[in-house]
């Protein structure tokens, strides 16, 4: 007789009121096998995985361990079950340590009334060593976007898991982290533990996974072995049709004209970027390149007042503009949306039309002080049928969207001021193959408008592929310029890392010696 899947789901669906996320779902994971699970935003990856994970219980069907129907009532019962999930959106406590976050659940189980704190962060340090050498004694909350990624990845570690969950591992990850996580992965196969990788990434997936499941509007499309399928069959059967193009045609120079929008120079923090000079052109898309930690996201955090500098110059249509805080942006029509989205970038709890508003609520409200509840929702209305968020409706909460939906109702909240200047950090992060072009030409449609837009990605292809021109970060300096002919992934790689420094740093020692 052949061994049963170590898990097998069997006509799972899943309402949330009116709204069907999960239809007759089906997926089975072999015993030590990497299974891709792939689909759009909005597709039900994210509820079965919850489903799975005892975070959401199914409103039909089941769930087979080991061939035995099990029901998983919470995190907890799932944990007991050996089942981890390693979540794409940061679920750590900011203000608790690291080694503290990792071993919560265990902490969460223990009869001892005392904690013995070197042992715990002496046992946590050699898991977290094996990912990166992170002080576990430092609050998460200290710790970059990326960093907290390889803790939660850490946090899965410790469990001892027969199933591991890993939605979007390497969405915040550098290269260098994305390789150590691939042979970690690699080292958890060999032991026999299974994986469910979910992943927009096709090099990940056809690198790592034995097979690859798709998912569409809820419901199952097909599984097939990653031998047998290629990129462009997955993308098909995700998106149910042809994407021919992700990325819009670019503007050429003549469209995009030489009047100059947003002027930087010599802008310093004091800390984490110097001496950054750079111009953003009318209705162009300029790229921000560079590795995670070069400075990117702090200097666009200094041009709009969330982050104060010591020194520079920024100029708005030629006019000085001295932004001490965020508000001071928005007023003179720069905004900017973080990478974070759910932390930062959404209200997940308010709803979509609340969420619209968020940032011109003063030209909403009458003298009296009340929200014009009618002209809030007229403007959101116009809005996200500009932009095409699917919803059920501008009174739903922003939770219930799909990523891609998400992340174009944030861009909507920037739209409701009328920004001269877009600032975008990693605006594609998290989202599907098919939200990503939307967006693509969104950003595009927008910059035709007339608006600067700016674009920081850690996707080379991205940043190529839909930006005019890019400046490429590191160490907090500019690096160099790429554009038309010159903007090739090599180009960008070898500012980024400094290979023509050193290559000229070696030339000069030649010369010397000689």
């Amino acid at each position: 007789m052949t061994q049963s899947p170590i898990l097998e789901i069997r006509n799972v669906s899943k309402r949330f009121g009116a709204i069907k996320a999960l239809t007759d779902a089906k997926f089975t994971l072999e015993r030590g096998e990497v299974h891709a699970l792939c689909g759009e935003n909005g597709a039900g990856k994210s509820t079965l995985m919850n489903i799975i994970a005892g975070v959401l219980q199914p409103t039909e069907g089941e769930i087979l361990i080991d061939g035995a129907p099990v029901k998983i009532a919470s995190p907890a019962a799932a944990q007991s079950l050996g089942i981890g999930l390693v979540h794409q959106e940061i679920a750590l406590c900011p203000d608790a340590t690291v080694a503290e976050n990792m071993f919560m659940a265990a902490t969460n189980r223990r009869r001892s009334p005392l904690m013995n704190f070197a042992r715990l962060e002496r046992e946590a340090q050699a898991v977290m060593n094996r990912l990166s050498p992170i002080d576990v004694r430092k609050k998460v909350g200290e710790l970059p976007i990326s960093s907290q990624q390889l803790v939660e990845i850490a946090k899965a570690l410790t469990l001892d898991c027969r199933v591991l969950i890993f939605d979007e591992p390497t969405a915040a990850l550098t290269v260098a982290e994305a390789q150590v996580l691939f042979g970690i992965i690699s080292d958890l196969k060999e032991q026999g533990i299974s994986i469910i990788y979910i992943s927009h990434r096709m090099a990940e997936i056809f690198s790592l996974c034995d097979r690859v499941t798709v998912f569409r509007d809820g419901r199952y499309v097909s599984t097939e072995r990653v031998s047998d399928i290629t990129a462009d069959d997955v993308v098909r059967r995700m998106v149910g049709r042809e994407i021919t193009q992700l990325y819009p045609e670019k503007q050429d120079f003549t469209e995009r004209g030489v009047e100059t929008v947003l002027s930087i120079r010599n802008l310093g923090d004091g800390k984490r970027f110097q001496e950054v000079s750079f111009e953003l052109r009318k209705g162009e898309i300029l790229g921000i390149g560079g590795l995670i930690g070069s400075g990117r996201t702090e200097i666009a955090e200094g041009i709009c007042g969330l982050r104060q500098t010591t020194e520079g110059d920024i100029r708005l249509h030629d006019k000085a503009l001295r932004a001490t805080c965020y508000a001071d942006a928005v007023r003179a029509g720069i905004v900017y949306l973080s990478e974070d989205r759910k932390g930062s970038g959404v209200f997940l709890d308010l709803s979509i039309a609340q969420n619209i508003s968020a940032l011109d609520l003063k030209s909403l409200t009458g003298q009296f002080g009340l929200l014009n509840a009618k002209a809030e929702s007229e403007r959101a209305e116009e809005l996200a049928r500009r932009l095409g968020v699917r919803m059920g409706g501008i009174g739903m909460p922003v939770s219930s969207l799909s990523g891609g939906n998400q992340q174009k109702v944030a861009i909507a909240k920037q739209l409701a001021v009328d920004p001269k200047v877009i600032l975008l950090d990693e605006p594609t992060r998290g989202i599907d193959v098919g939200a990503k072009s939307e967006i693509h030409r969104l950003l595009r449609d927008l910059a035709r408008s007339g608006i600067g837009i700016v674009v920081i990605s850690s996707e080379l292809q991205e940043l190529l592929g839909l930006c005019d021109r890019a400046i490429v970060i590191r160490e907090g300096a500019v690096a160099g310029e790429v554009e038309g002919d010159t903007m090739t992934e090599e180009a960008v790689m070898r500012l980024a890392s400094g290979v023509d420094v050193q290559q000229q740093l070696k030339a000069k020692a030649s010369t010397h010696a000689v």
